[in-house]
């Protein structure tokens, strides 16, 4: 039994997938919330329209979550230095590929300090 067969298995139970989802699903649900929340951005033409603020607060709960939950076995912060943001960011790296993704979105490093404390960002971050 591989690695993501091991994790997902323990989410038969219906209450279990709600409580406890599996690393793919919430990486579908970071990727989904993501381009809802980028297209929200576009459609309303404001960053600070209330879909577009209650997107991004789920993508960073949902980020949150899966950090929490599957790092840094699964899933690690990287510092992302190519993005041209206007903020610093970090890239939330998968260590192996779901859905063809390899990652879960961008988290600015001002709003990982906001909801992670220094240890969990240190024991998330690449280890080089």
């Amino acid at each position: 039994m591989g690695i993501i067969q091991r994790l997902t298995s323990r989410n038969a139970n219906p209450v279990n997938k709600i409580l406890n989802p599996s690393i793919e699903q919430l990486v579908r649900e970071i990727v989904a919330v993501n381009h809802a929340w980028k297209e929200a951005r576009s459609i309303f033409e404001d960053s600070s329209s209330p879909i577009a603020v209650s997107l991004r607060n789920l993508k960073t709960r949902l980020q949150v979550r899966l950090l929490r939950q599957y790092a840094p076995q699964y899933i690690y912060l990287r510092e992302d230095t190519t993005d041209k943001s206007e903020e610093p960011l970090y890239g939330l790296c998968l260590v192996h590929e779901i859905d063809n993704c390899m990652d879960a979105a961008h988290l600015p490093t001002r709003v990982a300090q906001e909801h992670l404390s220094t240890e969990e960002i240190e024991h998330f971050l690449e280890k080089q």
